[in-house]
């Protein structure tokens, strides 16, 4: 079978002072096109760092990460940033919008980066804010949108590009229980879309309800339900 995304064997140690981290153990995984996949864990089980490396953001320290074909452990800085431009788009769970921009210049940001003329980076910035129900709201900046706002505004930046992967971490971590169950229902009709997504989450039940898979991360690696190596 061609997977979309396949981890083989994946390592990844920090050296923090004296100490060295073992921040991930060996994991495998292999995930499909057009899946909902959720890799929960508490704080520190690894998952952010693993989802950071399929979006190019970190490498690892051994093992190997396939993404549509292409070997990310051995791509160049310039091969990470397109593939961080055109393959994935990321989602944070503190949004990462630029405080001094508003929504849609926030939007088309990431459209220069991708390379679009300013007509037709206007036209999609406005077209996406407007499908995420952000039409009024195109001119407010950062802090005059509410926690549900500027997540989806965030949503907009990471599909701005046409990613074929859409990484979400934490995405409902700094909202109330209302507007997380908004989002998760975006995240929900954007993969029925047919957009891949893989959500790194600690609310299980949000994970149970959209999910194709899950799978379960302990102190770097992968476990069952049970807390015992899958």
């Amino acid at each position: 079978m061609n997977y979309m995304i396949k981890i083989c064997d994946v390592h990844k140690t920090y050296q923090r002072g004296h100490t060295q981290v073992n921040a991930l153990q060996g994991i495998s995984m292999e995930m499909n096109e057009g899946e909902f996949v959720s890799i929960v864990g508490r704080s520190g089980s690894g998952k952010s760092t693993l989802l950071n490396m399929i979006g190019g953001l970190d490498t690892v320290s051994s093992g190997k990460i396939n993404v549509m074909g292409n070997e990310l452990t051995s791509m160049n800085r310039s091969q990470l940033a397109i593939h961080r431009s055109k393959t994935v788009g990321m989602v944070f769970q503190s949004f990462n919008l630029i405080p001094s921009r508003t929504a849609f210049e926030n939007v088309t940001l990431a459209l220069t980066f991708g390379g679009a003329g300013k007509r037709e980076r206007s036209l999609q910035a406005e077209e996406l804010l407007n499908q995420l129900g952000l039409g009024e709201r195109i001119d407010h900046k950062p802090a005059e949108l509410s926690g549900g706002e500027a997540q989806r505004v965030a949503i907009a930046r990471a599909l701005a590009n046409n990613p074929k992967i859409l990484l979400a971490d934490e995405p409902t971590g700094n909202l109330d229980s209302k507007t997380s169950v908004e989002i998760i229902q975006l995240l929900e009709e954007l993969n029925r879309k047919g957009l891949t997504i893989i959500m790194v989450t600690h609310d299980e039940v949000s994970a149970q309800k959209v999910s194709t898979r899950i799978f379960r991360l302990l102190d770097g690696r992968i476990v069952q339900n049970d807390g015992r190596p899958a």
